[in-house]
């Protein structure tokens, strides 16, 4: 999320980060998560603030890790109203896919690039599937 962004939604990252940790976390847990993919994902390379908000699940998040949560509960969300069976759409994330997007990978092998652009592609992605704007 940019600043920009952040500004024109009134994004308090002191008030954010909690809920959003909270959230990614759970679905981390849902999507069977490594702790190296979730590092990812959030963009982290220490361990030690990784464990640190697993543990406290709060603190102030930068506006890149919320923009990171905020896509990858997108891409949760997305999933799920396409594949109304939880265990299917918690599934879909690690099974190969043809679409040109993932080249016969899976979203989560394209994720693991660490770049935001990779989770804006794969949350449009599925947007497009569920006949949202491409």
């Amino acid at each position: 999320m940019t600043s920009e962004a952040a500004a024109k939604w009134k994004v308090d990252p002191k008030t954010a980060s909690g809920p959003a940790l909270r959230t990614f976390f759970k679905i981390s847990e849902r999507w069977k998560l490594s702790v190296e993919e979730q590092m990812k994902l959030l963009g982290l390379t220490a361990r030690s603030t990784f464990f640190k908000w697993k543990q406290e699940q709060g603190g102030r998040l930068t506006m890149d890790t919320l923009e990171r949560i905020s896509y990858v509960l997108g891409i949760f969300k997305a999933l799920n109203i396409l594949l109304p069976d939880e265990d299917s759409a918690d599934a879909w994330i690690k099974k190969p896919n043809d679409a040109p997007a993932f080249g016969g990978k899976s979203a989560l092998d394209r994720l693991m690039s660490g770049q935001v652009s990779d989770l804006f592609v794969v949350r449009q992605y599925l947007d497009a599937q569920r006949g949202g704007w491409a």
